[in-house]
């Protein structure tokens, strides 16, 4: 669950820490997605730059597919001491719906120069029952 800022006039958190953005400034930067609709598929393709494709994890369960990714910070020397740092280190996640017709193995997906691109299949939606109306004597 990701916190968001309240936008109302005063917020206990942003008087307390003066910055509108405490909660969000680096969430908003992670794992941002374009959804393009192609003839025979959608094409989900996903930003995460610093990531390597070991560590991104794809997994499809009741009907979501589920985006996880890790980056796990480098072991600090002890003689050394951060004075600044901004680079990001950890998990991030996401989950698109995309129904219960998508099989795994019709999922294809590459990562290829911080960019996570996933190709599902368009199905055509299996079509309701046709409804009749009972007559009620």
């Amino acid at each position: 669950m990701m916190l968001l800022p309240r936008k109302n006039n005063y917020d206990v958190f942003d008087n307390f820490f003066g910055n509108d953005d405490f909660f969000t400034k680096r969430e908003q930067n992670f794992m941002k997605t374009d959804i393009i609709e192609k003839k025979n598929s959608y094409e989900i393709a996903i930003d995460l730059p610093g990531f390597s494709k070991e560590n991104i994890n794809l997994s499809l369960n009741n009907g979501y597919l589920e985006i996880h990714a890790e980056i796990k910070q480098e072991e600090n020397k002890e003689e050394e001491k951060f004075l600044h740092q901004e680079r990001f280190f950890g998990e991030c996640s996401r989950k698109f719906y995309i129904g219960d017709t998508i099989k795994e193995e019709e999922i294809e997906a590459q990562f290829k120069e911080g960019l996570l691109k996933i190709e599902i299949p368009i199905k055509e939606e299996q079509k309701e029952m046709e409804r009749k109306q009972i007559e009620i004597k």
